[in-house]
Parts: structure tokens; sequence; C-alpha cells
């Protein structure tokens, strides 16, 4: 028989936990990169709570991190295995905020989002490298907590988010620090597109640019992945003109485009700017994903 105690104390627990919901999808979708997956990973972490006696927790804010942290680790592994024999590009789920309306208290938060290049790395790490990095580097969370999530020493755990941070840093994927001058770079991109100027293209792309589409199961065929400036010009002036105008968005604190055509959106293009040059860009075009998102499609 459930006595009013034990209900007060499953209200409280609920509500504690309630407070570091947000803090624990921010956690799954930087592991993730998905906010399905993310939430999926927060739910398994609240049922563990339940079954848990909570008296014996003594940090709940740092066991919730790493209990959610360990769920995406096997998720991760799962995830590893169905890709495996898979060739497609894969864009994650993108945050999506209209570029017109943001105060200053919103471009701050969006600042400090996790770009989609810098997910796209992430993606391509060990899923114990890929924890280490996230909790350490992004969330503070010590090795020594980190270490029994992944079954290994302290000092291994800080090998792996050691690996990690070199990829992460080899692969230059993080964005100039002002955003006025990303959004400045995007504009004179696309000016070129519309313009049909191929050497205003290459002059605000990177040398090594790499653009990835996501077009999902309808577009098999399409080229998925292009390199170098002058070959993603060439795909930028191929489909200009094609459709409606894109509007301006901002897709994880970058600079990006939405394309509407009848209401629905056709696709989502997010731009990363580093020494003011476009290194990365990541096109959505999974009518299913967008479909999904919550976009500023009004």
């Amino acid at each position: 028989m459930t006595t009013s105690d034990d209900s007060d104390d499953a209200n409280l627990l609920a509500r504690h936990f309630e407070e570091y919901r947000s803090h624990l999808r921010s956690v799954g979708y930087r592991m993730l990169g998905s906010f399905s997956e993310a939430d999926d990973a927060v739910q398994e972490t609240w049922l563990r709570l339940n079954r848990t006696d909570p008296d014996g927790i003594d940090n709940l804010g740092g066991w919730l991190t790493t209990v959610t942290a360990r769920v995406c680790l096997d998720m991760l592994r799962s995830r590893a295995a169905r890709r495996e024999d898979s060739l497609d590009t894969h864009v994650p789920d993108p945050l999506v905020s209209a570029a017109d309306d943001l105060d200053p208290e919103q471009e701050a938060l969006l600042a400090d989002s996790v770009g989609l290049a810098l997910l796209v790395v992430l993606d391509t790490l060990a899923p114990a490298e890929r924890l280490a990095f996230v909790l350490h580097d992004m969330f503070a969370v010590p090795f020594d907590d980190i270490a029994p999530v992944v079954g290994r020493t302290s000092a291994a755990a800080r090998q792996l988010a050691s690996r990690a941070r070199r990829r992460v840093q080899g692969a230059e994927a993080t964005p100039d620090p002002d955003p006025g001058r990303q959004r400045a770079v995007v504009n004179a991109f696309l000016a070129a597109a519309r313009d049909g100027d191929f050497d205003g293209l290459v002059a605000v792309l990177d040398p090594e640019v790499v653009l990835r589409a996501d077009v999902g199961a309808g577009g098999r065929g399409v080229s998925q992945e292009v390199h170098g400036a002058a070959d993603v010009a060439r795909q930028a002036l191929l489909f200009r003109g094609a459709g409606a105008a894109p509007r301006p968005v901002v897709v994880n604190g970058a600079p990006g485009t939405l394309t509407v055509a009848g209401g629905f959106p056709r696709a989502l293009v997010a731009f990363t700017v580093r020494n003011s040059r476009i290194t990365h860009i990541h096109v959505l075009a999974d009518p299913d994903r967008l479909a999904a998102l919550d976009l500023p499609t009004d």
C-alpha cells in the first residue's frame, strides 16, 4: 500500500528530475546528434532513477548525467552496428531559429550551441571517445567519474578524450566567433550563387570546403558529398533559381537558410564559416526528417 509519505517522496523526486531534464537532453543531443534519441535516453534515465534508492545518491545531478551518458553509449554502440554497411550521408538533427526573431539572450544561447560540423565530426569518433570528450570538454565531468562509464581507468579515459580532441581540432569544425561576420560571408555566397558568379563563390569558399547532403531514401543516386571550392561552386550554380528563394535562419548558432515551397520545408542548409571562408555546408533535404522538425515555415 502506498502511503502519503511515499507519494510525497515520489513527487519530490520527479520535481528534482525535471530541474535537470534540459541539461540531460543537452548531454543526450551532444552524444547522439538526435533530438528523439536524446529524449529516449532521458526517459530511460528517469526509469532507472525510479528503480534506484535515492538515499544512496549523493550527487543527483552527477548521477543523472553519468547515467544518461551510459545510456547514450549503449545507443551509440547499437547505432554503429546498424550503420556499418550504410553508405548514405547523415546530417545530425539541427536546432533551427528564425534569423530575424532573436533577442540578445537567445543569441547568446545559440552562440553556445554545438555546430552541425562539430556533430558530424563527433559521429566519426568511437563511442567511448565521444563520451569522454563530450562529458569532459563540454560538461566538465571529471575523468574519475567518466572512467567507470567507459570501463577504463581515469588515465585511459583522459587519453580517449585527448584523441577525440585532436580529431575535432584537426577537422577545423569550430566557426569564427563573430556571428555578424559569419552571416556576411554566407550572404556573399548566396548573392554570388543568385548572380551566377562562379569566381565570387570560389572567393568565399575554403579551398578544402566540404558539402554534405542528407537527401533521404528518395534521393538515392544524388551526389551526397562534394569536396573542394570549384566543385562546390558548380553545385551551387547547378541549383540556383530552382524553386523558392531560401530564407535566412540560424542553425545551431550559425547562419543557414531554409527553403519553403507550398508551405512545406524543402531544404535546410547550414554553413560553417572559419577564417572568413565557408569550410562546411550541410544540407538536410530528407522530407520525412524535415517534417519532423520544429521549423519556422510561416
